[in-house]
């Protein structure tokens, strides 16, 4: 049986930003242990666009405000039926922890790494293509050639106020996607759409598809209204739309 595969979708620009930063801090947390030269690069590509977002965004703030809204939210289960008291007080300590630890930092998210020249260098000649080749920058070239322990040292020290952030994006995440329950429906022609209740603004749209299904959606909405269009990949021409039904699962993660 094939594994089914799930498609994510940010209602607003909070969970974009939350999302964009899991995928770097799941390249850095894959590459970095690996010793050779071409993982370290790789993962210095991805701390350059971390430190790149939370220059642009005031992530440590709206992610503090989003830890909050969900210890106000999960509170309020503690006397609902059915609901595990020692589960319940463990996300909340869960919580509070992250959000304590993030309060704690000092200065804005990354300072270690943007206040570092060295990356600093390579951040600037990083846009141009090919432009961290050895030439361009002999002094990264040293570096990399230094042992894997030497390397790993140095970007620790770059990852010590990152850490809380990660930490905190991933429970924020983890609790949304398990928010709601898929349900069952069926797109018929290949589009379905749905409004959704702009007093209970969902913050991401989770669409499952069976493995071997060969179809992905185009998605598009906002916080009152979304739509799914199945497109099937054609070769090597263009995607084109799935005129046949197609049933999927659909989660609506409201927190």
């Amino acid at each position: 049986m094939s594994t089914p595969i799930t498609f994510e979708y940010p209602l607003n620009e909070r969970f974009r930003t939350f999302m964009r930063l899991e995928y770097l801090f799941e390249q850095l947390d894959w590459f970095i242990p690996r010793p050779d030269v071409w993982s370290t690069r790789t993962a210095i590509d991805a701390l350059l666009d971390i430190i790149t977002i939370t220059t642009r965004a005031d992530v440590k703030n709206e992610l503090t405000k989003e830890i909050d809204r969900h210890i106000a939210s999960i509170s309020r289960l503690t006397d609902q039926p059915g609901v595990d008291p020692d589960a319940l007080e463990k996300v909340l300590g869960d919580l509070a922890a992250a959000g304590e630890a993030i309060q704690q930092m000092h200065g804005p998210i990354g300072q270690n790494a943007r206040e570092d020249e060295f990356l600093k260098a390579i951040s600037q000649r990083n846009s141009i293509p090919g432009g961290t080749c050895s030439f361009d920058l002999p002094q990264f070239h040293h570096w990399l050639t230094q042992s894997a322990e030497v390397r790993q040292e140095r970007i620790d020290g770059w990852l010590h106020d990152i850490g809380p952030t990660m930490r905190g994006i991933e429970l924020v995440l983890a609790l949304v996607r398990t928010s709601a329950p898929a349900r069952r429906l069926v797109a018929e022609g290949g589009f379905f759409q749905e409004s959704l209740d702009p007093q209970s603004p969902a913050q991401m749209l989770r669409v499952t598809l069976d493995g071997d299904c060969a179809l992905f959606p185009e998605i598009s909405g906002h916080k009152t209204r979304f739509s799914l269009r199945f497109m099937r990949a054609e070769g090597r021409g263009r995607p084109v739309p799935h005129e046949s039904d197609v049933p999927f699962r659909l989660s609506c993660c409201v927190l």
